[in-house]
């Protein structure tokens, strides 16, 4: 049996996509628009904040800036080539472009699960343990988190990628979702991915599970932290503060999960495609918005830039 490159070599791969080819799926397409636009644009301007304003130079803030660049490469990786599709209805993807779908995404979503968790860990030490704060959350320790996050995250995809790409395929060769993704893609092998899909699972746990559970605990210890404050407009502040940012997070992982800890023979097209949405557009969106601008220090740096660059100086 050939491999899954030698058996298609010079051939392509087809993207079913998001838009059904219809006039009611125009709307949609123009909503897709203005979130890649607002994504991009909303992150581009966090990372310059942070770059200028000395104020947001802190571990916080630097992993903020990493955050945000995950989400543009991540949004960009996808978004542009379902744009194109749609408008010149040509649905095909080479192998070598799916390959690199596959591994970009796989890099940014792993680092980025990793991130999260060392930002809810850089917010726990600075809430529960604020006069440790700077020697647990240095500027040496926020580099070194960050440059793990995207070595492993490297790492883990290189493998996936190299596995995904090696596997025979069989029949149809159009692949059901708006981007290459490891669930759709193993639909169209015709060998036992059983073992493979065990290893996604391993990656799971390490990428998904244990990320969450420690985000989720970092949670409830800032939240049993803030019973014990005596301002309530603290207390208040705080608990939307942790609300927020658990709606993001279990926007993200939740789908990612369900997606990615299920067997084969229980993934559907349509509901795939739903939950990626949430992982792979809504939450680059929300992410400055709820991380960073309801944050006094980034609304102050912004009117400083603004006001430096764009209001006549008096």
């Amino acid at each position: 049996m050939m491999g899954f490159e030698n058996q298609t070599s010079g051939s392509h791969l087809i993207l079913l996509g998001l838009f059904p080819s219809s006039q009611k799926s125009l709307a949609f397409f123009f909503f897709i628009c203005i979130i890649f636009v607002m994504t991009v644009t909303e992150n581009i301007v966090m990372i310059l904040l942070i770059h200028r304003d000395l104020r947001l130079h802190t571990p916080m803030y630097f992993l903020l800036s990493h955050l945000s660049f995950m989400d543009i490469l991540h949004i960009s990786n996808i978004v542009p080539k379902m744009i194109v599709d749609f408008l010149t209805g040509n649905r095909t993807i080479s192998f070598t472009g799916c390959g690199f779908q596959v591994f970009l995404s796989l890099t940014l979503l792993g680092s980025e699960c990793l991130l999260l968790a060392a930002m809810s860990y850089d917010r726990y030490v600075a809430i529960c343990h604020p006069l440790h704060y700077p020697i647990l959350m240095n500027e040496h320790i926020s580099i070194l988190m960050a440059g793990g996050s995207w070595l492993v995250g490297t790492i883990n995809s290189t493998v996936h990628t190299a596995y995904i790409l090696h596997f025979p395929i069989c029949g149809s060769r159009a692949i059901d979702h708006f981007f290459c993704e490891i669930p759709a893609m193993l639909k169209l092998s015709c060998v036992d991915t059983s073992h493979y899909e065990g290893g996604v699972h391993v990656s799971g746990i390490i990428f998904l599970v244990i990320p969450f559970s420690m985000i989720f605990a970092s949670y409830v210890q800032v939240l049993l932290t803030v019973l014990q404050m005596k301002s309530t407009k603290a207390q208040k502040k705080s608990f939307s503060t942790c609300f927020f940012h658990m709606i993001v997070v279990m926007m993200y992982y939740g789908p990612f999960i369900f997606t990615y800890m299920r067997p084969k023979s229980y993934h559907t097209p349509g509901q795939d495609k739903f939950l990626a949405i949430f992982y792979t557009i809504l939450t680059p969106t929300l992410n400055p918005i709820i991380y960073s601008f309801r944050n006094k220090d980034v609304l102050a740096a912004m009117k400083t830039m603004i006001e430096s660059n764009f209001l006549p100086k008096r």
